[in-house]
Protein backbone atom coordinates (compact mmCIF):
# COMPACT_ATOMS: atom_id res chain seq x y z
CA UNK A 1 0.00 0.00 0.00
CA UNK A 2 1.22 3.41 -0.66
CA UNK A 3 0.71 6.67 0.57
CA UNK A 4 -1.57 9.30 -1.85
CA UNK A 5 -2.82 12.50 -1.63
CA UNK A 6 -6.58 13.05 -1.14
CA UNK A 7 -9.17 15.23 -1.87
CA UNK A 8 -9.52 18.41 0.26
CA UNK A 9 -11.00 21.97 1.50
CA UNK A 10 -10.11 24.61 3.98
CA UNK A 11 -12.01 23.28 6.75
CA UNK A 12 -12.82 26.83 8.13
CA UNK A 13 -15.02 27.35 5.05
CA UNK A 14 -16.70 24.26 5.58
CA UNK A 15 -17.01 24.65 9.17
CA UNK A 16 -19.08 27.94 8.46
CA UNK A 17 -21.24 26.38 6.17
CA UNK A 18 -22.11 23.19 8.74
CA UNK A 19 -22.87 25.92 11.28
CA UNK A 20 -24.84 27.97 8.67
CA UNK A 21 -26.52 24.97 7.74
CA UNK A 22 -27.29 23.75 11.59
CA UNK A 23 -28.64 27.02 12.90
CA UNK A 24 -31.21 26.99 9.78
CA UNK A 25 -32.27 23.78 9.87
CA UNK A 26 -32.80 24.62 13.89
CA UNK A 27 -34.78 27.73 13.25
CA UNK A 28 -36.89 26.39 10.53
CA UNK A 29 -37.72 23.32 12.79
CA UNK A 30 -38.28 25.48 16.22
CA UNK A 31 -40.52 28.47 14.11
CA UNK A 32 -41.66 26.11 11.08
CA UNK A 33 -45.45 26.54 10.90
CA UNK A 34 -45.57 24.08 7.82
CA UNK A 35 -44.85 20.84 7.88
CA UNK A 36 -42.77 21.35 4.90
CA UNK A 37 -40.63 23.90 6.84
CA UNK A 38 -40.25 21.40 9.53
CA UNK A 39 -38.59 18.99 6.70
CA UNK A 40 -36.26 21.48 5.72
CA UNK A 41 -34.61 21.98 8.87
CA UNK A 42 -34.46 18.17 9.10
CA UNK A 43 -32.56 18.39 5.80
CA UNK A 44 -30.79 21.47 6.83
CA UNK A 45 -29.66 19.84 10.16
CA UNK A 46 -28.74 16.18 9.01
CA UNK A 47 -27.21 18.34 5.68
CA UNK A 48 -24.63 19.91 8.51
CA UNK A 49 -24.17 17.62 10.86
CA UNK A 50 -23.03 15.63 7.65
CA UNK A 51 -20.56 18.44 6.69
CA UNK A 52 -19.42 18.30 9.97
CA UNK A 53 -18.30 14.56 9.62
CA UNK A 54 -15.84 16.09 7.23
CA UNK A 55 -13.80 17.95 9.32
CA UNK A 56 -10.28 17.12 10.81
CA UNK A 57 -7.35 19.08 11.90
CA UNK A 58 -3.65 17.71 11.21
CA UNK A 59 -1.35 19.16 13.71
CA UNK A 60 2.47 20.02 12.24
CA UNK A 61 4.72 16.77 11.31
CA UNK A 62 1.61 15.02 11.61
CA UNK A 63 -0.46 12.81 8.94
CA UNK A 64 -3.65 12.06 8.39
CA UNK A 65 -5.46 8.54 7.15
CA UNK A 66 -8.69 8.20 5.81
CA UNK A 67 -10.50 5.34 5.00
CA UNK A 68 -13.84 5.14 4.34
CA UNK A 69 -15.77 2.16 5.11
CA UNK A 70 -12.89 -0.29 5.17
CA UNK A 71 -11.41 1.15 2.08
CA UNK A 72 -8.27 3.47 1.93
CA UNK A 73 -8.83 6.54 0.54
CA UNK A 74 -5.71 8.77 0.57
CA UNK A 75 -3.70 10.70 3.37
CA UNK A 76 -3.63 14.12 4.49
CA UNK A 77 -0.11 15.96 5.39
CA UNK A 78 -0.63 19.37 5.47
CA UNK A 79 -1.16 21.12 8.45
CA UNK A 80 -4.54 23.17 9.62
CA UNK A 81 -7.93 22.61 9.64
CA UNK A 82 -9.27 20.63 6.81
CA UNK A 83 -12.90 18.87 5.51
CA UNK A 84 -12.59 15.95 2.88
CA UNK A 85 -14.69 13.28 2.61
CA UNK A 86 -17.22 13.02 5.02
CA UNK A 87 -18.57 9.70 7.47
CA UNK A 88 -14.67 8.87 6.58
CA UNK A 89 -12.45 7.11 9.50
CA UNK A 90 -9.08 8.94 10.08
CA UNK A 91 -6.22 7.63 11.66
CA UNK A 92 -3.43 10.05 13.24
CA UNK A 93 0.48 9.04 12.18
CA UNK A 94 3.24 11.48 13.68
CA UNK A 95 6.23 12.20 11.16
CA UNK A 96 8.45 13.69 14.07
CA UNK A 97 11.69 11.74 14.79
CA UNK A 98 11.82 9.13 17.22
CA UNK A 99 14.71 7.88 19.18
CA UNK A 100 14.60 4.14 20.30
CA UNK A 101 16.64 2.36 22.49
CA UNK A 102 17.52 -0.96 22.78
CA UNK A 103 17.71 -2.55 25.67
CA UNK A 104 21.09 -4.66 26.35
CA UNK A 105 21.26 -7.15 24.21
CA UNK A 106 23.46 -10.47 25.24
CA UNK A 107 24.78 -12.17 21.99
CA UNK A 108 27.71 -14.22 20.50
CA UNK A 109 30.20 -12.14 18.17
CA UNK A 110 32.05 -13.36 15.64
CA UNK A 111 34.81 -14.94 17.76
CA UNK A 112 31.97 -16.34 19.36
CA UNK A 113 32.68 -14.17 22.82
CA UNK A 114 29.48 -13.66 24.35
CA UNK A 115 29.16 -9.68 24.64
CA UNK A 116 26.47 -7.20 25.64
CA UNK A 117 25.50 -4.26 23.19
CA UNK A 118 22.92 -1.80 22.76
CA UNK A 119 21.98 0.80 19.97
CA UNK A 120 19.80 4.24 19.56
CA UNK A 121 18.02 4.36 16.50
CA UNK A 122 16.97 7.14 14.85
CA UNK A 123 14.23 6.81 12.52
CA UNK A 124 10.85 8.72 11.05
CA UNK A 125 7.76 7.64 9.42
CA UNK A 126 8.05 8.46 5.48
CA UNK A 127 5.05 6.81 4.44
CA UNK A 128 2.16 6.75 6.57
CA UNK A 129 -0.26 4.09 4.86
CA UNK A 130 2.55 1.77 5.37
CA UNK A 131 2.90 2.18 8.15
CA UNK A 132 -0.54 1.67 9.49
CA UNK A 133 -1.84 -0.63 6.86
CA UNK A 134 1.41 -2.91 5.84
CA UNK A 135 1.99 -4.35 9.60
CA UNK A 136 0.17 -4.46 12.54
CA UNK A 137 2.06 -2.00 15.03
CA UNK A 138 4.77 -0.21 13.28
CA UNK A 139 6.09 0.97 16.72
CA UNK A 140 6.40 -2.70 17.83
CA UNK A 141 7.55 -3.43 14.42
CA UNK A 142 10.24 -1.10 14.52
CA UNK A 143 11.04 -2.36 18.34
CA UNK A 144 11.29 -5.67 16.92
CA UNK A 145 13.33 -5.62 14.00
CA UNK A 146 15.71 -2.97 15.25
CA UNK A 147 16.72 -5.71 18.04
CA UNK A 148 16.81 -8.10 15.73
CA UNK A 149 19.40 -6.13 13.31
CA UNK A 150 21.61 -4.95 15.94
CA UNK A 151 22.24 -8.76 17.44
CA UNK A 152 22.57 -9.61 13.38
CA UNK A 153 25.47 -6.60 12.95
CA UNK A 154 26.95 -7.96 16.04
CA UNK A 155 27.23 -11.58 15.12
CA UNK A 156 28.99 -10.20 11.95
CA UNK A 157 32.00 -8.93 13.57
CA UNK A 158 34.42 -9.66 16.62
CA UNK A 159 33.80 -7.32 19.78
CA UNK A 160 37.95 -6.46 19.20
CA UNK A 161 40.84 -7.57 17.56
CA UNK A 162 43.72 -8.60 19.48
CA UNK A 163 45.90 -8.90 16.12
CA UNK A 164 46.05 -5.26 15.59
CA UNK A 165 46.26 -6.69 11.41
CA UNK A 166 43.78 -3.60 10.56
CA UNK A 167 42.07 -5.41 7.95
CA UNK A 168 39.17 -6.31 9.72
CA UNK A 169 36.76 -4.14 11.37
CA UNK A 170 36.00 -4.72 15.28
CA UNK A 171 32.71 -3.34 17.26
CA UNK A 172 35.00 -1.23 19.68
CA UNK A 173 37.89 -0.01 17.06
CA UNK A 174 35.53 0.93 14.12
CA UNK A 175 32.27 2.18 15.38
CA UNK A 176 31.50 4.79 12.90
CA UNK A 177 31.87 1.70 9.94
CA UNK A 178 29.92 -0.78 12.28
CA UNK A 179 27.08 2.46 12.53
CA UNK A 180 27.07 3.02 9.11
CA UNK A 181 26.27 -0.81 8.24
CA UNK A 182 23.90 -0.62 11.16
CA UNK A 183 21.91 1.71 9.34
CA UNK A 184 21.89 -0.12 5.89
CA UNK A 185 20.70 -3.39 7.89
CA UNK A 186 17.93 -1.48 9.50
CA UNK A 187 16.78 0.34 6.92
CA UNK A 188 16.34 -2.86 4.66
CA UNK A 189 14.22 -4.26 7.80
CA UNK A 190 12.01 -1.34 7.73
CA UNK A 191 10.83 -0.39 4.38
CA UNK A 192 8.10 -2.23 4.79
CA UNK A 193 6.88 -0.21 7.03
CA UNK A 194 7.30 3.19 5.31
CA UNK A 195 10.00 4.53 7.76
CA UNK A 196 13.41 6.38 7.32
CA UNK A 197 16.38 5.10 9.75
CA UNK A 198 18.64 8.45 10.15
CA UNK A 199 21.29 7.26 12.46
CA UNK A 200 22.29 3.97 14.38
CA UNK A 201 24.55 4.14 17.01
CA UNK A 202 25.82 2.08 19.41
CA UNK A 203 25.41 3.44 22.82
CA UNK A 204 26.99 0.14 24.82
CA UNK A 205 29.66 -2.71 24.31
CA UNK A 206 31.00 -4.76 26.86
CA UNK A 207 31.53 -8.11 27.54
CA UNK A 208 29.57 -10.42 29.28
CA UNK A 209 30.08 -11.04 32.68
CA UNK A 210 31.05 -14.02 33.27
CA UNK A 211 34.61 -13.60 30.77
CA UNK A 212 34.64 -9.76 31.45
CA UNK A 213 37.66 -10.30 33.77
CA UNK A 214 39.39 -12.66 31.41
CA UNK A 215 38.99 -10.38 28.53
CA UNK A 216 40.60 -7.53 30.36
CA UNK A 217 43.77 -9.43 31.27
CA UNK A 218 44.25 -10.54 27.31
CA UNK A 219 43.61 -6.82 26.63
CA UNK A 220 46.43 -5.51 29.26
CA UNK A 221 48.64 -8.34 28.23
CA UNK A 222 48.16 -7.21 24.42
CA UNK A 223 48.87 -4.01 25.49
CA UNK A 224 52.08 -4.56 26.92
CA UNK A 225 53.43 -6.34 24.28
CA UNK A 226 52.34 -4.00 21.71
CA UNK A 227 54.40 -1.67 24.62
CA UNK A 228 57.44 -4.09 24.04
CA UNK A 229 57.75 -4.25 19.94
CA UNK A 230 58.04 -0.22 20.20
CA UNK A 231 60.50 -0.30 22.81
CA UNK A 232 62.56 -3.11 21.47
CA UNK A 233 62.09 -1.51 17.40
CA UNK A 234 63.42 1.81 18.99
CA UNK A 235 66.50 0.00 21.09
CA UNK A 236 67.57 -2.01 17.53
CA UNK A 237 67.69 1.49 15.65
CA UNK A 238 69.08 3.38 18.59
CA UNK A 239 72.19 0.71 18.67
CA UNK A 240 72.58 0.83 14.85
CA UNK A 241 72.54 4.45 15.05
CA UNK A 242 75.52 4.31 17.43
CA UNK A 243 77.87 1.21 16.18
CA UNK A 244 77.50 3.24 12.54
CA UNK A 245 78.47 6.76 13.88
CA UNK A 246 81.19 4.99 16.10
CA UNK A 247 82.58 3.20 12.63
CA UNK A 248 82.18 5.71 10.76
CA UNK A 249 84.46 8.11 12.80
CA UNK A 250 87.02 5.76 13.43
CA UNK A 251 86.57 6.57 16.96
CA UNK A 252 87.04 3.12 17.97
CA UNK A 253 87.79 -0.10 16.33
CA UNK A 254 85.44 -2.89 16.45
CA UNK A 255 85.67 -6.46 15.41
CA UNK A 256 82.67 -8.68 15.33
CA UNK A 257 82.83 -9.45 18.82
CA UNK A 258 83.32 -6.09 20.32
CA UNK A 259 80.13 -5.13 18.39
CA UNK A 260 78.21 -8.29 19.34
CA UNK A 261 78.92 -6.80 23.24
CA UNK A 262 77.96 -3.40 22.76
CA UNK A 263 74.82 -4.63 21.42
CA UNK A 264 74.16 -6.94 23.83
CA UNK A 265 74.96 -3.96 26.80
CA UNK A 266 73.22 -1.22 24.86
CA UNK A 267 70.16 -3.88 24.30
CA UNK A 268 70.51 -4.28 28.04
CA UNK A 269 70.22 -0.94 29.46
CA UNK A 270 67.67 0.66 26.75
CA UNK A 271 64.79 -2.11 27.15
CA UNK A 272 65.80 -3.11 30.52
CA UNK A 273 62.36 -1.95 32.70
CA UNK A 274 64.73 -0.57 35.74
CA UNK A 275 67.74 1.61 35.39
CA UNK A 276 70.91 0.06 34.76
CA UNK A 277 74.39 0.45 36.68
CA UNK A 278 77.22 1.12 34.65
CA UNK A 279 80.28 -0.74 35.63
CA UNK A 280 83.36 0.54 34.97
CA UNK A 281 86.03 -1.65 33.47
CA UNK A 282 89.76 -0.61 34.43
CA UNK A 283 91.45 -3.11 32.68
CA UNK A 284 91.92 -4.65 29.56
CA UNK A 285 88.34 -5.42 28.11
CA UNK A 286 89.67 -9.48 27.28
Amino acid sequence: MREKSIFKINGFAAMIIALACIGFGIFLIVTGIAITDKIAGIIMLVLGLIIATSLTIVQPNEAKVLTFFGTYLGVIRDQGLWATIPFTFKRSVSLRVTNFNSEKLKVNDLEGNPIEIAAVVVYKVNDAAKALYDVENYEKFIQIQSETGIRHIASRYAYDSFENTGNNLTLRQNSDEVADVLVQDLQKRLDVAGVDVIEARIMHLAYSSEIASAMLQRQQAQAVLSARKVIVDGAVGLVKAAIDQLTEQDIVELDEEKKAQMVNNLMVAIVSEKGTQPIINTGSIY
